[in-house]
């Protein structure tokens, strides 16, 4: 596996570079990429097509730099410093361990404090240039494309945060044993969790800017399955654990096709240290798994990337607003049900012999209410143009 991007540079070009960028966080990065593009295009279709307005913000102009913008541009600055001159100093640490050095106080001072000053300064003077003798109220017009990188931060910031309160819950027992080291970990995120909060959110964001909510559901309902398949791909290349049951099987002469990884995988140099130690092997990441097992992420990429494809293929086809979003929830929740059938969970028993995953839960009630919502919206009747 490769932790990290500079492993797998490392092993197609034969180098020996050491970069802080962990695969699983690059893939991710590149997902929220991929989804605001199709967010972007798709917010500027429904512009067009007269369905979401431009919204209207207030500014005013002409005013000097408050208190609250200074110390803002400090404590940014100050950060920015500690953390990026540090590094010249530690880079091996850095490379090593990026996010424990983030969340730590590890760092240059000096260089933050020179950071913190040059900002405020800046934040500053750039607010007395543009000063007017008596400042001025403005409208400015705001394309909804234009929200496109604001839409990005909200689900971002609330999706990471879902995702871990759905996993600490999933987890207590580690909870229990470290709470701040849980907390504070990226490791461990919940997708459906990251999901629901993130949506609530941007659902939140979208009607204080005038759209309504059944139109900002179809616009990422592509998007969301989109990313969704990018980001397993994060999962496979790293070995983060979200892997299958074990697979002994043999590989079906149907599937002669596909290479032997593709069918049971063992999962070599996984982030997570999983397995038995790899002979001869140095490193921080030496562990094999004892037996193959079913390598669910690439399979979960194959099929979102398909169900992207017909959400794509459907979104100028559908009469009524919000179904698509609908779809995507049928979708995403069957996916999800089936794909956790050999994949590795905690598993809680429902009645006699129903044991579930918290996926699988969740799976459910989204099948169950992307179809109450097909028929809701259907009576709704609010009709979307079609076909540009």
């Amino acid at each position: 596996m490769y932790p990290k991007i500079s492993d797998l540079i490392n092993d197609l070009l034969g180098t020996q570079i050491n970069l802080p960028i962990q695969s699983y966080g690059f893939m991710v990065a590149m997902a929220f990429v991929a989804a605001g593009l199709v967010v972007y295009f798709e917010l500027k279709r429904k512009h067009q097509q007269g369905l979401i307005p431009v919204s209207v913000k207030k500014i005013i102009v002409g005013q000097p730099a408050s208190v609250t913008e200074i110390l803002t541009s400090l404590l940014f600055g100050y950060f920015i410093g500690l953390k990026f001159f540090g590094i010249f100093g530690n880079y091996s640490y850095f490379a090593d361990h990026p996010q424990d050095y983030l969340l730590s106080g590890a760092g240059s001072k000096l260089g933050g404090i020179i950071t913190a000053l040059f900002l405020g300064f800046l934040t500053w003077y750039d607010k007395r240039r543009k000063k007017l003798p008596k400042p001025k109220t403005e409208f400015i017009k705001i394309a909804p494309q234009q929200l496109t990188l604001n839409f990005l931060v909200v689900a971002a910031a609330f999706g990471i945060a879902g995702a871990k309160l759905f996993d600490v819950v999933e987890h207590l027992d580690e909870l229990a044993k470290d709470p701040l080291g849980t907390i504070f970990s990226f490791s461990g995120l919940a997708f459906y969790g990251g999901l629901i909060v993130a949506a609530i959110a941007v659902v939140i964001y979208a009607r204080r800017n005038g759209i309504a909510w059944y139109h900002i559901a179809d616009v990422a309902a592509p998007a969301l399955m989109l990313a969704y398949a990018v980001g397993r791909i994060g999962c496979q290349l790293s070995g983060d654990g979200c892997w299958g049951i074990p697979n002994p099987n043999p590989k079906p002469a149907l599937l002669s096709f596909l290479p032997d990884w593709m069918w049971a995988f063992n999962y070599p140099h996984n982030i997570i240290n999983e397995g038995i130690p790899i002979a001869d092997c140095t490193g921080a990441h030496c562990f094999v798994l004892e037996h193959p097992v079913f390598p669910t992420p690439i399979y979960e990429t194959i099929l979102c990337t398909l169900f992207f494809l017909v959400l794509w293929r459907m979104r100028k086809r559908l009469k009524y607003a919000g179904h698509l979003f609908s779809i995507y929830l049928i979708l995403n929740g069957l996916e999800r049900f089936l794909i956790e059938i050999i994949r590795v969970n905690q598993r809680y028993t429902l009645t006699g012999n129903l044991a579930l995953t918290q996926a699988q839960i969740i799976a459910i009630g989204l099948v169950i209410t992307g179809i109450v919502l097909h028929y809701y919206f259907k009576k709704q009747s609010i009709i979307i143009q079609s076909g540009s």
